[in-house]
């Protein structure tokens, strides 16, 4: 009998789990305790950039609702995601593991050279909706999955359906939609697991949140989990016009330096400086639009006051793309596909009711693997650390009750990426944060407090803390037991231009 069958065996319905690596998941309805359990709201965006939100600093963007969820939670300034592309980071929430230590280390999809990568999320894997199902919560999944294989006849069996989620909306083996309009098909591709309904028009942000809606009307009275995970503001870019005509006039209305304006990148790329676009705009107002209809209906449904609401994004913005990206992350660097700041830190939140001090604000480094153990403090449920074995639970952050004990946060894309980045890896650790280019070993190193746009390289002029930190990755790497790229030098271009045609 594997971990996973023994767990289902036992049922998660005792006081006290006993499995091995697990310290005590204690049940309130076992040990007899009225007070009701907690509820979760998980909101996660698409390619939404650390400063894409009107608390993050955007100006061209308008975000209000997005704006007073945070204010009425604990607002994370430097939270990142395991990877700086999409399925590494769904994993890691998900499992509670880094991607290397999965290997998801792609986005599912992607070319398998110069370094092959798991294209799922094995069914061993305990997930969060599994435990929490195990608990009594009604568990919804609504929007983007990209945990699964591509080929047709094996991945549904890696849908949420299978893993743990009572219900599946929209989740797919898809990394973006066809098209964000109704029947949300194009050529010879739709969205798989979308309920029957809808009509000429209909936006795909809207009707994800409409059937998020239904999902806590209908579970309002019991303890639930609601993943939202909406495939905006991932590309297509695609905007309801009306949307689209407004930032339009917006973005005319800047003075001419401040719009249209883009740095090269290794000569093929170029990295957007100024958010101006408007069906991007567009989008993040859906967006905003949505995450304001979710937090009207939990009022409604008298249940805001004892529901986590979680928000995060699962990469950086795209910025940099051998044409045009559609938004800008400065002051960091970069976007989507790299490892620098731009296309790992996220703008993320967590508002618990009653414990979480509105408008509070935390500067500690923070990972999206650190979510799984999180919630299952936040619900009383105590540790599995032999699943969420990479990840810290933020509960000293969101008490206000001390630091995490943690050393470094460590990175692992050796994938080449259409946004120019190459084979590479990083850690962090306490301000420092290294960065190595696995074609040549070379290695960049900068410090955050002082420069968070890593304009200046203080490899050569601290070579000691270049090796210190270069020491810790490669440990780190075996002993995840890391893949590595197969092949040394490549044209990263050709590269992409290649997995583009897989």
């Amino acid at each position: 009998m594997n971990r996973r069958e023994f767990i289902k065996a036992m049922g998660f319905g005792a006081a006290t789990l006993a499995v091995p690596g697990c310290a005590g998941i204690n049940s309130q309805a076992a040990s007899g305790e009225s007070k009701k359990k907690l509820n979760f709201v998980f909101i996660l965006i698409d390619d939404l950039g650390w400063t894409d939100l009107g608390c993050y600093g955007s100006s061209f963007y308008e975000t209000p609702n997005i704006d007073r969820l945070a204010s009425e939670g604990m607002r994370f300034t430097e939270a990142y995601a395991a990877c700086p592309v999409c399925s590494p980071t769904r994993g890691s929430i998900m499992a509670g593991k880094y991607p290397a230590r999965l290997g998801i280390t792609q986005w599912i999809g992607g070319s398998q050279k110069p370094t092959e990568y798991a294209d799922r999320l094995e069914l061993e894997e305990v997930t969060i909706a599994e435990v929490l199902k195990r608990q009594g919560y009604a568990t919804g999944f609504v929007g983007k999955w990209h945990l699964s294989p591509r080929t047709a006849d094996i991945r549904a069996d890696f849908y949420p359906d299978k893993q743990g989620f009572d219900i599946n909306i929209g989740g797919d083996w898809s990394g973006a939609p066809p098209t964000y309009f109704y029947p949300y098909k194009k050529r010879n591709r739709a969205l798989e697991e979308m309920p029957e309904g809808g009509e000429e028009g209909e936006y795909l942000t809207d009707r994800l949140t409409d059937e998020s809606l239904k999902f806590i009307e209908a579970n309002k009275d019991r303890p639930f989990l609601l993943y939202l995970s909406h495939y905006a503001v991932h590309t297509p870019i695609e905007s309801k016009q009306v949307l689209t005509d407004k930032y339009k006039a917006k973005a005319e209305n800047l003075p001419a330096g401040e719009r249209g304006q883009f740095a090269g990148v290794y000569g093929r790329y170029n990295t957007r400086l100024v958010q101006d676009n408007p069906a991007y705009a567009g989008m993040v107002q859906s967006v905003d639009e949505s995450i304001g209809r979710v937090m009207k209906k939990l009022e409604e449904s008298g249940v805001a006051d004892n529901t986590a609401v979680i928000f995060m994004s699962d990469n950086g913005g795209l910025s940099t793309v051998p044409r045009e990206g559609p938004t800008a992350n400065l002051p960091l660097r970069a976007g989507k596909g790299w490892l620098y700041e731009g296309g790992i830190r996220e703008p993320m939140f967590i508002k618990w009711p009653g414990v979480v001090k509105p408008g509070s604000v935390c500067d500690e480094p923070v990972t999206s693997t650190d979510f799984y153990p999180t919630m299952l403090e936040m619900a009383g449920l105590g540790l599995m650390p032999e699943q969420h074995i990479d990840g810290v639970s933020l509960m000293p952050l969101l008490k206000n009750k001390g630091k995490l004990k943690r050393k470094a946060i460590y990175w692992h894309y050796p994938h080449y990426h259409g946004s120019g980045n190459r084979p590479s890896g990083a850690v962090r650790a306490g301000d420092y944060k290294l960065i190595e280019w696995y074609e040549d070993n070379s290695v960049e190193l900068y410090n955050l407090k002082s420069d968070i746009g890593e304009k200046h390289d203080l490899a050569k002029e601290m070579p000691d803390k270049a090796a210190e930190l270069k020491g810790m990755l490669g440990r780190w790497l075996k002993q995840m037991n890391s893949k590595m790229p197969a092949a040394g030098p490549r044209d990263d271009f050709e590269v992409w231009k290649a997995s583009r045609k897989q």
